[in-house]
């Protein structure tokens, strides 16, 4: 299979020749930004840099996918947030004031598509689908509502909102789904193959399973259902106490970190969708052997994983061997 097919496979319930490697999150190293002649900040930036940084996953390291864009304040931006740049060697982030305050109305721009660098990054999608679009997978990343509200909000907030004034957290949660739905389809418009909605402050490990449950779970099924394209869900850390919530939001995978049980996310999933993961960033592709990205690799297809992928966004600092070694290692399984 080419790699393209070998990925959009697992979404249409059937089986791939052998386990497929990407990565759900920003694939972006040191290694591929000197091979590729794309590097940070650029590569946050500008449409070209932003497109060869994504190509070098595969035509560096033999990803079945590649993906823009790096960082995750592309939305938050454009509704109105600081950008923190991030320089040479990290991601931009958001800086502080945040826009708003919890008793503020909050809009939607009718120029959202149009404001900061979202030009840019549908204009790289657009150049990924006609350089490698035949041969890979594309992924469209976007953040999702709880995460962009709080970005609107700030984190310490948002979070005590949860537990005092959680109605007022609604209009935030509509204007931030819509954000990333209209860029979702517009990835989609450009070439994305599939969306992966990225929302990290939705973890348990940030707030409680049932403001999960009552709260972000109906705009997170919102967005999958608009999106006219296979959506990966992920949410950092441990997210056990709320797979069964995830998987009802109608995705179409979920990718975890390996703090996940994967029998218990395998089980949750059961045959709605794939099972994304795990290989651990901050330990095992930064500073483990290729050996022991090899070994692991193999006890994670063992586990039940569909599809073998970085836990989260890949180190910059991570070796390209190691990330090699993930990809050799899933590839030497044949599935059908």
């Amino acid at each position: 299979m080419k790699p393209r097919d070998r990925v959009l496979t697992l979404f249409d319930h059937k089986k791939p020749d052998i386990t497929p490697c990407f990565g759900a999150n920003s694939t972006a190293t040191y290694e591929q930004m000197e091979k590729a002649g794309a590097s940070f900040p650029e590569a946050n930036e500008k449409v070209a840099e932003m497109a060869n940084l994504a190509m070098a996953a595969y035509r560096e390291l033999g990803f079945d996918a590649v993906r823009v864009p790096f960082c995750q304040t592309f939305e938050a931006e454009a509704l109105g947030c600081v950008l923190k740049p991030g320089g040479t060697e990290n991601v931009p982030g958001i800086d502080h004031p945040p826009p708003y305050t919890l008793d503020d109305a909050v809009t939607l721009p009718d120029d959202f598509l149009s404001r900061g660098r979202i030009p840019n990054l549908i204009e790289a999608v657009r150049i990924l689908k006609k350089e490698v679009g035949d041969e890979v997978a594309i992924i469209g990343g976007i953040i999702g509502p709880f995460t962009i509200a709080g970005a609107l909000l700030d984190s310490v907030p948002i979070l005590k909102a949860t537990f005092r004034s959680p109605d007022k957290l609604h209009p935030f949660l509509d204007v931030a789904e819509r954000a990333g739905t209209l860029l979702g389809k517009a990835l989609i418009e450009a070439g994305a193959d599939l969306i992966v909605v990225e929302d990290m402050q939705a973890s348990p490990e940030l707030i409680a399973p049932r403001t999960y449950r009552d709260l972000e779970l109906a705009y997170q099924k919102r967005q999958i259902e608009a999106l006219a394209a296979p959506v990966i869900l992920h949410i950092c850390g441990r997210v056990d106490p709320i797979l069964e919530y995830m998987v009802q939001t109608g995705c179409a995978g979920i990718s975890i970190e390996p703090k996940t049980d994967a029998k218990l996310a395998r089980e949750a999933l059961g045959a709605k969708g794939a099972l994304i993961g795990a290989v651990d960033c901050p330990t095992t592709l930064f500073m483990q052997t290729a050996q022991d990205v090899d070994r692991i690799v193999k006890e994670q297809i063992e586990q039940g994983f569909d599809a073998i992928a970085p836990g989260c966004a890949v180190p910059p600092g991570a070796p390209t061997e190691n990330l090699l070694a993930m990809v050799n290692a899933a590839h030497a399984h044949h599935v059908a």
